[in-house]
């Protein structure tokens, strides 16, 4: 396959991104591992690009790192014209503010993201 290839390239990008939001989480390949139920060996595979997973992986991916199914789909270049909704990309800041702050320890970290989940989960469901 051409390097200049566009799916290689997308392949490449998505690989990008699942790493950088997966260390923007503080998560290691094999905590990925343990929560999407895929391999610590195929998870590496796509973060260097080198496969491109099913949306079942997609998806799996995109819960463990708190983002929307969407939001990773159309990194992956499945949802073209894609861009997220507002409300998307507020949660994405939001969770990736709360990830970065270094004035919080990583168990204040989960625990406040755990907070937020579940107000959004509630309010989601019109509780």
């Amino acid at each position: 396959m051409p390097a200049d290839d566009p799916w290689t390239t997308q392949r490449k990008l998505l690989g990008d991104f699942i790493r950088t939001q997966r260390q923007l989480a503080n998560l290691s390949l094999r905590e990925m591992a343990a929560r999407t139920a895929v391999s610590n060996p195929y998870l590496s595979q796509i973060e260097r690009g080198l496969h491109e997973p099913s949306v079942r992986v997609l998806k799996a991916i995109a819960a463990a790192l708190n983002l929307s199914g969407e939001t990773l789909l159309a990194e992956a270049g499945l949802f073209e014209g894609y861009s997220g909704d507002a409300a998307d990309r507020e949660v994405a800041d939001t969770a990736a503010a709360i990830r970065t702050d270094p004035a919080l320890t990583d168990a204040q970290k989960t625990a406040l993201l755990a907070v937020y989940r579940s107000y959004r989960d509630a309010n989601a469901d019109g509780s």
